[in-house]
Order: structure tokens, then C-alpha cells, then sequence
């Protein structure tokens, strides 16, 4: 049996109560979610998508076990084998042994630090928005080791690697994947009254 949204939202909430913490989940959903339809795994956008939403889910609470507390969560609702391992994947060399080799595991590493600093980026533009964030405009922020520091660029970079593409494509990609779920993240922050 498949876990549905509705067991993994509230798996993710039972856990995560800061709206910070929400709006990242909800926007890796999303990103994982454009990415599965981009790369053609269409029909596992659904898996894709609640391992975005679920990667962080022992953060909040367990940031020392990071990557470590999330099976026995995980197992909670009855995640899959292939789910609990994702979620782990993330993690690889900084918290976790887990090494990313499924397309999915590879790009939820690739694409999660790179959602903060180009969320990071958004909020600093007037529109507050990644509508009309450019990539070179990224690529400054990404030189800048100041601006959202807690923002891995080794991660980042080896993501891309891992993918076999130029750290401009996986910007690229990210950015037009954040702009897909941008509005509906915002609505349902709001209605989980998280904003």
C-alpha cells in the first residue's frame, strides 16, 4: 500500500510546526513533482512528490539525528522501502551514508539546498517572487558565500555532477520547477494557517 498526501501532511505536521520548515517541504513537493513530469517519471510523480515533502520530516525536532530519526517516522505511516531510502539519500556525505543513485534520490539532493538560496534570492527581489528571478542573477547570490550561508554550494555543486549537468541547467530547472508550485505553496500554506 501506497502512503497517501493526507497521511504524509500529517506526518510532516505532527513534526514540523515551524511555517519555515512547512513552506520548504511543500515547496520540494512541488519541485520534485515538476521534475518527475520533466525528466519523464510522470507516472511516479506522486512518489517523487511526497519524498520532497517528507525529506526533512525529522528535522525540526531531531536536528542531531537528521537523516537518522526519519525511518522509524517514516515507518509511522507505513512508508516504503524505496521512500525511507530517498528520504535518507539527501542526506549523503553531510548526515547520512545513504548514497543517491535512483534519477529521484539524485535530483531531491541536487534540487533541496538549491530551493533555500533561490528562495532566499525570491525574497530579495521587490515582486518577493521567483516569477522573474533570472539565473544570472542566482549565480551572483551562488558566488556570494555570505548571502544565505546555510546554503551548501559543495552540495549544490555536487548535485549537479551527479546529475551530468552544468550547475547553469540545474538552476535553470529548479528555478522554472519553484515558479510551477510558487502560488500553490502560498494558498496552502495559508489554509495549514502556517504563513
Amino acid at each position: 500500500m501506497e502512503v497517501g498526501r493526507e497521511q504524509a501532511l500529517a506526518l510532516l505536521q505532527k513534526y514540523n510546526r515551524q511555517p519555515f520548515h512547512l513552506q520548504h517541504a511543500l515547496t520540494v513537493e512541488g519541485v520534485m513533482r515538476w521534475y518527475a513530469r520533466e525528466l519523464g517519471f510522470g507516472a511516479d510523480e506522486d512518489f517523487w512528490g511526497l519524498c520532497g515533502l517528507l525529506h526533512d520530516v525529522d528535522f525540526e525536532m531531531y536536528p542531531e539525528q537528521h537523516c537518522r530519526k526519519a525511518p522509524a517516522l517514516l515507518a509511522e505511516i507505513g512508508a516504503s522501502e524505496a521512500m525511507v531510502r530517498a528520504v535518507c539519500s539527501h542526506g549523503y556525505g553531510l548526515c547520512g551514508d545513504v548514497e543517491p543513485v535512483h534519477p529521484m534520490e539524485k535530483v531531491l539532493f541536487a534540487a533541496d539546498e538549491l530551493t533555500g538560496l533561490i528562495g532566499a534570492a525570491a525574497r530579495m527581489r521587490p515582486s518577493k517572487s521567483v516569477s522573474d528571478l533570472e539565473v544570472s542573477s542566482l549565480k551572483k547570490k551562488f558566488k556570494d558565500k555570505k548571502f544565505a550561508a546555510g546554503c551548501s554550494r559543495d552540495v549544490i555543486s555536487a548535485g549537479a555532477e551527479r546529475l551530468g549537468w552544468p550547475l547553469e541547467e540545474l538552476m535553470e530547472k529548479t528555478i522554472l520547477a519553484m515558479r510551477s508550485c510558487e502560488a500553490s505553496v502560498q494558498a496552502e500554506l495559508q489554509a495549514l494557517g502556517a504563513q
